[in-house]
Order: C-alpha cells, then sequence, then structure tokens
C-alpha cells in the first residue's frame, strides 16, 4: 500500500519557490511514496504548471479562491485540513511560510508535527538536528497515525524539472476565517539573488566594522559572482545589515554551492546555518577563527585587503 503524501506548495503567485522542488525530493524517499503537490492561489495556472513538472509528483491539485492572492497562514491552514484526509502524510518546506502554516495545520487535525525533517529512514521514522545540529534525533511515529512535518529544504537537492503531472481543480468546502486578514506587506527590495535559494553567498561578520564598510566590501563581490549577500548575527545586531540577511540558527539556514564567510569568527549558531553548504571559503585575520574549522578553503589575511584583491582578479 503507498504512502500518499499531501506537499503543499509555496510560491509568490507566479513562479514556485524552489523549496517546494526540495519538499519533493524529501517525499520520494519516503517508502512508496505517491506525491500530491497542493496550490492554493487565487490564479494558480503558472504555479500549477511549474509544480507539475518536477519529477516524482503523480498529481497537482489546485484551489482558487481571491483570499489566497495575499496568503495567511489562518486563511490556508483550515482549507489544507479540510483536503488531508485521504493523506499519510503531509509536508511543507521549513522555512518562514512553512513554519507559520503547518504548524496550524498539525493542529486542527489533531497531528504532532515534525520539524526540520532532514532524512527519512522510513515512512514513519526520521532524522531531524536538534541543539543547534549538533546533535540529531531519530523520531518515530506510531503507525497508523498521520504525519505533519516540516522538511529542512538544505538537506535536500530539488526535484529535478522534466514530469508531466496532470494538474486537476477542487474545491474545498472549508470556511475561510474573517478574523485574519491581510493589511499590507512591506519587504526590501534587492538586485541580488534570494538567500535561502542562491548558489552562492558572500557573507559578511563584525569584523567589517560598519554598515558603509559591509557594502562597499561585500556587494561589489557579490555582483561579481552572481551571489546573494548575508551576514552573522554579530553583523546584523552591529546594525551593518538588515534582519533579513542574517545566516545561522536564529535566521536564514542555507545550503549553497559556495558560501564565502568575510569576516566571521564562526560562532556555532553561524555554522549551523552553513553546515550543508558545498564549498565554505572563510577569510579572517584570525587563524585560531572556529569558522577556520569547517572551511574547505581558508586565507589568513586583512578583509580589506583579501576582497579587493580577489575582485581584481574576478574583473580579469
Amino acid at each position: 500500500m503507498s504512502n500518499r503524501v499531501l506537499i503543499v506548495a509555496e510560491h509568490d503567485g507566479a513562479r514556485l519557490n524552489p523549496s517546494t522542488a526540495r519538499c519533493v525530493s524529501c517525499a520520494a524517499t519516503i517508502d512508496d511514496a505517491d506525491i500530491t503537490v497542493l496550490v492554493c492561489a487565487a490564479d494558480a495556472g503558472a504555479v500549477a504548471s511549474q509544480s507539475a513538472c518536477l519529477n516524482g509528483v503523480a498529481r497537482v491539485l489546485t484551489v482558487e479562491n481571491p483570499a489566497y492572492a495575499h496568503p495567511l497562514a489562518a486563511v490556508l491552514a483550515p482549507q489544507i485540513a479540510a483536503l488531508a484526509g485521504p493523506y499519510s502524510h503531509v509536508l511543507g518546506p521549513s522555512t518562514t511560510f512553512g513554519k507559520d502554516l503547518m504548524p496550524r495545520v498539525a493542529a486542527l487535525l489533531d497531528a504532532s508535527q515534525i520539524s526540520d525533517i532532514m532524512a527519512v529512514e522510513s515512512s514513519a521514522r526520521f532524522r531531524r538536528p536538534i541543539f543547534a545540529g549538533n546533535a540529531i534525533v531519530t523520531i518515530e511515529v506510531e503507525g497508523g497515525t498521520k504525519i505533519v512535518g516540516t522538511v529542512r529544504t538544505a538537506s535536500f537537492q530539488p526535484a529535478a524539472g522534466s514530469g508531466s503531472a496532470p494538474i486537476e481543480k477542487i474545491e474545498v468546502s472549508a470556511e475561510i476565517p474573517s478574523h485574519t486578514r491581510f493589511v499590507s506587506a512591506s519587504a526590501a527590495k534587492s538586485d541580488w539573488p534570494d538567500l535561502q535559494t542562491a548558489a552562492r553567498v558572500v557573507s559578511g561578520g563584525r569584523a567589517l566594522g560598519s554598515a558603509e564598510a559591509f557594502r562597499k566590501t561585500l556587494y561589489g563581490l557579490a555582483d561579481k559572482l552572481g551571489a546573494a549577500v548575508g551576514a552573522s548575527r554579530a553583523a546584523v545586531d552591529a546594525g551593518y545589515a538588515p534582519n533579513e540577511l542574517q545566516v545561522g540558527q536564529t535566521g536564514k539556514i542555507i545550503a549553497p554551492e559556495l558560501y564565502i564567510a568575510i569576516g566571521i569568527s564562526g560562532a556555532i549558531q553561524h555554522l549551523t546555518g552553513i553546515k550543508d553548504a558545498r564549498a565554505i571559503v572563510a577569510i579572517n585575520k584570525d587563524s585560531e577563527a572556529p569558522i577556520f574549522e569547517v572551511a574547505d578553503i581558508g586565507l589568513v589575511g586583512d578583509l580589506f585587503q583579501v576582497v579587493p584583491a580577489l575582485e581584481a582578479i574576478l574583473a580579469g
């Protein structure tokens, strides 16, 4: 008997967030998984088509409603819970979207949630990190129990996009709550790639000394590499960078192909956020900095001399 897995798609109304493709890769490791992607949107057409292309997806369900133009967890959760009946697993990404939404779904289904799934051992056994990633715990769910979980997207590669799953439009009878409504959204605009999905990330720490030095030192290098910009918590707390750039246990957990840490000492909370990076490059004048213990390439030197030299090389 197959395990029916429902994945809640994260999107912006036009584009499918890469976190959903990573959830599909996670679901594909569940024994005999039959994977369905659910797209809730005001107009689901484009996102549904992108979802249908993901390898491993058996079908895509769409629910369209004007209330989904600005998706709110309080609005989406009852709809998802109403659809979850036939599914053994209901998964979402461990992003801001998923962390807000999935606990509400679990509560409505009277199910315990498994957060930050990083590996699947069986349909009922999963591994997740605890203590800032210093330990891994194995969780086993009693057979026949509905599982609601968030997927640690940094632990899975995105599913390839060469599939052609059928798309079905459905209706949901669950009432849309009126006690919560969308008022407005305020988000920082950036010309650089999204931090959580970028293949390359250039990140700076408190050693940069000021917000001006942070911008001058990091953004030019990021431009030449086509990289996103990140920051340590120390740099954010010092006011050098906005909160949305913070990488680490209390910021964003990322898994880029290349992570360049500039002037970052390497506190355990920061290392938790980059442990799945494919290659880590560290630039720091302190040869004893903890970041060098995890770096694939380490360069001891003055970052204000090293970074301009790197930019000159990249400029050819």
